[in-house]
């Protein structure tokens, strides 16, 4: 898939690619899409799997064979274990977060969906999420995919990012900036 996007410019978008061409052909997107999601979950909830994909001290080898062993317990597929084994060998492993990121932006564009990424100070409740995707969906004019994580650091409010555009309601940064007017900066 060709693209002039500066993020599939980059290592992980050109192995986001290349998985995304190889699961099309396939008919396996969508398998593909909820096997990452899986394994970015795991990622979030175990800082040893973490350790593991981020630390140079673990051999390309030594990565894939346990990465092998907690996907297939985690029930993801083969051709995305394959893709993370093949990335680990080829030492791209601690780079696989900007690749599921890529990979989901991939899947969106195919869709004719926008990807927002939403950091909230809590987790944000279904009717909010219902809200905010219909809001942007206004905004933008295409369905809208919410990438959310939870930052406490916040206080309050939202950060969201679609595309380059970034909107920081979060009260932190309102703060910061009666902060600085306080100062008279």
């Amino acid at each position: 898939m060709a693209t002039d996007d500066p993020m599939m410019a980059s290592v992980a978008g050109r192995y986001a690619a290349a998985l995304f061409d190889l699961a099309n052909d396939e008919n396996k997107v969508a398998d593909v899409e909820a096997d990452l999601g899986k394994f970015q979950s795991l990622l979030d909830m175990s800082a040893d799997l973490t350790s593991l994909v981020r630390s140079p001290l673990y051999t390309g080898e030594q990565q894939s064979a346990a990465l092998e062993k907690i996907a297939a317990q985690a029930g993801i597929g083969l051709l995305t274990i394959n893709f993370l084994k093949l990335i680990a060998r080829n030492r791209r492993l601690f780079a696989v977060s900007d690749m599921i990121r890529s990979y989901r932006a991939l899947v969106a564009k195919s869709r004719g969906e926008v990807t927002a990424e939403v950091t909230s100070a809590a987790t944000l409740t279904d009717e909010q999420l219902v809200e905010l995707r219909e809001t942007l969906k206004a905004s933008v004019g295409k369905d809208v995919q919410l990438a959310t994580r939870v930052d406490p650091s916040l206080l309050g409010g939202l950060i969201v990012k679609v595309g380059s555009r970034m909107v920081d309601s979060s009260l932190k940064t309102k703060l910061a900036n009666l902060r600085l007017s306080l100062r008279g900066v």
